[in-house]
């Protein structure tokens, strides 16, 4: 389908331009949230005449994306899930969770505009980028983990993707603990060798 964009869209093109999208994206999307216009003479003309209005509201627009982003961007956001011992999610976190999260702490997202190619299925610090305006991105973490203690963990740089990181299980100390057990075991054998031959000579 053809139309006309009345914004700058990324890989798309600029306030004005017609371009040929897929008819889905058209329909469910840029038609919809008044993006864009069918293109044809009358929305030609129609464009024409809102022309200033649109350039006035869409600086209007990015104004207010500049506001949100200089208190939103850099911001890390706490995701609490189910996951098993090698960190995969028992379900995942979509675009729709990270818009309801960012409600939740008074930041007015729309999910379309969420950067995530796939729901995160997986616990750990995850970089999100959010296209607040056209010309206006932030960049968010959201940090997923089991539970708000692992969560500070892995805001510290720990990998909680395995048992031995969920556990608290040192493997150097345990090879410590076993050569520690090896070592008693050789000396409590050397004693008996020593008792038996002391026994012997007696």
């Amino acid at each position: 389908m053809d139309v006309i964009l009345l914004e700058r869209i990324a890989k798309l093109g600029q306030m004005g331009e017609t371009v040929k999208v897929r008819d889905g994206f058209a329909r469910n999307f840029l038609l919809p949230s008044g993006r864009a216009l069918r293109a044809n003479e009358a929305n030609a003309a129609r464009f024409e005449a809102q022309k200033d209005q649109l350039i006035a509201r869409n600086e209007e627009r990015k104004a207010e994306a500049q506001g949100v982003a200089s208190s939103l961007n850099g911001k890390s956001f706490i995701v609490v899930r189910q996951a098993g011992e090698t960190g995969q999610l028992y379900g995942s976190v979509s675009t729709r969770d990270i818009a309801d999260l960012l409600a939740a702490a008074d930041f007015k997202v729309n999910r379309n505009d969420i950067q995530l190619n796939q729901p995160i299925k997986t616990i750990g610090v995850h970089p999100i980028t959010i296209a607040l305006h056209p010309e206006v991105d932030v960049s968010i973490t959201i940090n997923v983990a089991r539970s708000q203690d692992e969560a500070e963990r892995q805001a510290r740089g720990e990998d909680l993707t395995s048992a031995d990181a969920i556990y608290g299980i040192d493997e150097e100390e345990e090879e410590l603990d076993e050569d520690e057990l090896d070592g008693e075991e050789v000396e409590a054998g050397e004693t008996d060798e020593a008792t038996a031959e002391s026994d012997e000579t007696n």
